[in-house]
């Protein structure tokens, strides 16, 4: 999960996730549009997955989840 400068949170699966971040701050070309204009931007939570498909649906679980919710996981880590 990426935490935007205004405290929105954005989740998203990568095979990298520091050059996806660098994507989204606009360092490296493919960010996402979503992103755009809010940063700076903080990786602020990361679950190793053993495969895509594992990844699709924690991604999923993790965005049925309230703010708060995903802040708790967020703070367990």
């Amino acid at each position: 999960m990426i935490r935007t400068a205004g405290g929105q949170l954005y989740t998203g699966i990568s095979t990298d996730p520091q050059r996806r971040l660098r994507q989204h701050n606009g360092e490296l070309k493919g960010g996402a549009k979503a992103l755009r204009g809010k940063g700076p931007l903080q990786l602020v939570f990361v679950q190793g997955m053993p495969d895509r498909a594992a990844a699709s649906q924690a991604e999923y679980q993790l965005k049925q989840l309230s703010k708060a919710a995903k802040e708790q996981r967020i703070s367990e880590q």
